[in-house]
């Protein structure tokens, strides 16, 4: 009897570890596939950069002769079409003002939500979220009548304030990180008569380092990443004025694309340069902020 049911627990286990191996495989298959369909896109991207014709070649997936000149001619030698310096440099200034008006914003409403009691407190949070449920494109058509009435249409002004507007109710991140924050620390703080400001610049901000890099990274990306405000607000049809995504996208219209496919992917690898230095060099807050985002949801 005792031999029989060593037997019988022996062929479990070997039924379990051959079920938990199949598992496994299955679910390596599965990432796999994910990785190659994330991957392929961006590694045709690369290697067409480099690729010495300059429209789009459905022949073959690595080009038949590769160059730089792709990347000299948008960086140096800019024509009509393809203006890669100016635009980067639009972009940048977008960003940058951006990222610090945006980060501002999003850090005093959440702060103002998590430590700071009113009234109708709890109304403007459940509106907040509420407003945050409906997509953006659907205040576009109010937005840009604004701008056109205060005449802020084809300006870079106009468009940090979109940019930056918007970016107040995004605080509902931060005000979870901002709620970890022990309340003793500030109840201390204003027994020593520390006003709201010194309280939120010199206890909560230094316990709040990863959120704020989490915060700064993501507005500093939304110029590079954005088409839509940018098309709508930016229309004035001079290409000097536009942004990396709406020149590199009218480098796809069907007149160009044929000549100018292969500058496009060089553009493309271009502008990944600057946000991949950012994210590598602050990393570490990153992923300390979005670790500590998920214990917050937990």
């Amino acid at each position: 009897m005792t031999q029989a049911t060593s037997i019988s627990t022996k062929k479990q286990l070997r039924r379990g570890k051959i079920q938990r191996g199949v598992r496994g495989t299955i679910r390596h298959l599965i990432l796999t596939a994910l990785a190659v369909v994330w991957l392929v896109p961006i590694l045709w991207l690369v290697v067409t950069s480099f690729s010495t014709y300059r429209g789009i070649n459905f022949t073959t997936f690595f080009p038949e002769g590769y160059t730089l000149d792709n990347y000299i001619n948008m960086l140096f030698h800019p024509d009509s079409v393809a203006q890669f310096p100016r635009w980067f440099l639009n972009t940048l200034v977008v960003a940058f003002f951006n990222c610090i008006i945006s980060t501002c914003f999003v850090l005093m409403v959440a702060y103002a939500f998590s430590c700071c009691r009113f009234k109708s407190r709890r109304l403007l949070q459940n509106l907040s979220v509420t407003v945050n449920l409906f997509p953006g494109v659907l205040a576009m058509i109010a937005v840009y009548f604004v701008l056109r009435y205060l005449n802020l249409t084809n300006s870079y002004a106009g468009l940090i304030m979109v940019y930056a507007g918007s970016s107040g109710l995004g605080y509902l991140i931060c005000k979870g990180f901002f709620d970890t924050v022990p309340v003793s620390l500030r109840e201390a703080a204003k027994l020593d008569g520390a006003s709201e400001a010194r309280i939120f610049f010199q206890v909560v901000i230094p316990m709040s380092r990863p959120i704020l890099v989490y915060t700064i990274i993501n507005s500093f990306m939304m110029p590079w990443t954005d088409f839509v405000m940018a098309k709508m607000i930016l229309n004035s049809g001079i290409s000097s004025d536009w942004t990396v995504a709406i020149g590199l996208y009218n480098m796809l219209s069907r007149t160009l694309v044929n000549n100018y496919f292969a500058l496009f992917c060089a553009g493309g690898v271009l502008v990944s340069i600057p946000i991949s230095i950012l994210f590598v060099i602050m990393q570490k807050f990153y992923v300390e902020g979005i670790t500590s985002l998920s214990l917050i949801h937990i």
